[in-house]
């Protein structure tokens, strides 16, 4: 069961008419789901479509999206996820750069339409959603260390990158996080972060598919509409940025809803306070929680374990998973190696020589501590660090510090030339406390920090430049 054919074959055997993917009226056993993904590969192979081309899909989160990925997969093809807050120029760029000789697309997708905006498309096109075809469904032959996807990177310090994985790596990480999560048939999956995203398709989707979880997909995370699903689809994984459970927490509609089936929560971030992951426990009522660490280029390098304590939780990212190993550079950065690191950068292998070095080494660009026990903390981004009077100071230690300061909804810190210090700190906040002053942020920072990382400068904004996915773009901060 190296292969996700094989693994989603074996799911429509031992789970058969259990429930497999519940996307509002749309109702999918495994059994089902699994002849609707063969049907599907019928389709794209008599299109043309063949093993070792590349499947692009660009559509948000649905059965669509689930049918199509693992359709395409069945084919022999590779799996292009197509960010959908991308631009049509870098939609563009990626269809060019990954070949993809077909494009599976939502037309209308918040407001956009995305087939229209492109000027040249694939030889293949597909819309979601696409009609019923009379096409005998497939079975090819596919290997473990076939090329099964290319998910492009965030693209925060510049270009994004092309990682390419094989099946058994993509399966790798897949099964070591539903192990560590004590994922089963039993459980139902509210899958909010993006199958484009490697969290989503590989922590989600095949997470499911290797264990018989529900996958219920949303599209957009409205709180809302989540946590109705939560009660009446009785939800037990719901992981996702420290954010969105703070957003529950906050939200008045909470207490009128019955959540108490929630059991797993998996988060990951430089900042995430203690009294966040007793809230979760406490209020949201979650049996375990767990932060973890991951990179597109290893998908899941560390990860909690049940048992841990709430400090931490949210003061680490847990220890080594997946089969990696993991030590820290005299730089400070976070190096992995293991049978997971990525195939390598498509199409770049100046890029692929500088991250993974001659002796198999994954160079991060994090920068991290380990404790005595082997468990991992980030500091911060290695490009992100700057040196305030000679001393290195790490936005990320700032940032937390302001997570601890009521009012504060989210911060970013970033270093800024100095005359005198070489480079100082400013914090840029998004408040939800409209009282909270400049100096209350000084304030706190002064009780919080030694003198050097105390930012000399706070600017107040309603909102943070973020990139297609979600993340803050310091470089346009600074």
């Amino acid at each position: 069961m190296e292969t996700i054919p094989a693994a989603m074959a074996a799911a429509a055997h031992r789970f058969g008419d259990a429930e497999a993917l519940v996307d509002g009226p749309v109702r999918l056993s495994w059994r089902q789901l699994h002849h609707q993904v063969r049907t599907f590969a019928g389709a794209l192979f008599a299109d043309g479509i063949r093993p070792g081309d590349r499947v692009a899909v660009c559509a948000p989160n649905s059965h669509h999206w689930v049918i199509a990925a693992l359709g395409a997969l069945h084919t022999g093809a590779t799996l292009v996820p197509v960010n959908t807050r991308f631009t049509a120029a870098e939609t563009a760029d990626l269809l060019t750069r990954s070949h993809a000789k077909a494009l599976v697309v939502a037309r209308d997708f918040l407001g956009r339409d995305r087939l229209a905006e492109l000027d040249e498309t694939p030889p293949v096109v597909v819309e979601v959603p696409w009609p019923e075809r009379s096409v005998e469904p497939i079975d090819v032959e596919v290997k473990p260390d076939d090329l099964s996807d290319v998910l492009f990177t965030s693209g925060t310090t510049g270009r994004s990158k092309g990682v390419m994985s094989a099946h058994r790596q993509a399966l790798g990480v897949a099964r070591a996080w539903a192990e560590l999560g004590g994922l089963t048939d039993s459980d139902r999956y509210l899958v909010i972060n993006p199958f484009f995203h490697s969290f989503g398709y590989k922590a989600g989707i095949l997470a499911c598919v290797l264990t018989g979880a529900t996958i219920v997909p949303q599209a957009t995370f409205d709180v809302p509409a989540a946590m109705r699903l939560i009660e009446t689809e009785r939800i037990t994984v719901l992981p996702g940025p420290p954010t969105i459970y703070q957003t529950m927490l906050d939200h008045p509609d909470r207490a009128r809803l019955d959540l108490s089936s929630l059991r797993l929560a998996v988060t990951g971030a430089a900042t995430v306070p203690v009294v966040l992951i007793e809230r979760m426990r406490t209020e949201l009522r979650f049996d375990t929680v767990l932060t973890a660490y991951g990179l597109t280029e290893a998908v899941v390098a560390t990860m909690c374990r049940p048992a841990d304590d709430p400090h931490t939780i949210a003061h680490t990212c847990g220890r080594a998973a997946a089969g990696f190993e993991l030590r820290i550079a005299e730089t400070g950065e976070v190096l992995l190696r293991g049978e997971n690191v990525m195939l390598g950068y498509l199409d770049d292998p100046a890029a692929t020589a500088a991250a993974v070095d001659e002796d198999g080494w994954l160079h991060t660009g994090d920068i991290g501590r380990l404790d005595e026990r082997g468990y991992l903390t980030i500091t911060d981004r290695l490009k992100d660090m700057y040196i305030s009077g000679g001393f290195n100071v790490y936005p990320a230690e700032v940032e937390q510090a302001l997570a601890r300061l009521r009012g504060v909804a989210e911060s970013a810190v970033v270093g800024v030339p100095d005359e005198r210090m070489g480079e100082v700190g400013r914090a840029y906040v998004i408040r939800n406390d409209q009282g909270l002053s400049t100096e209350d942020v000084l304030a706190h920072c002064r009780q919080e920090l030694a003198n050097y990382k105390i930012p000399r400068e706070v600017e107040f904004r309603d909102a943070l430049p973020r990139n297609a996915s979600g993340k803050v773009l310091k470089r346009e901060l600074r």
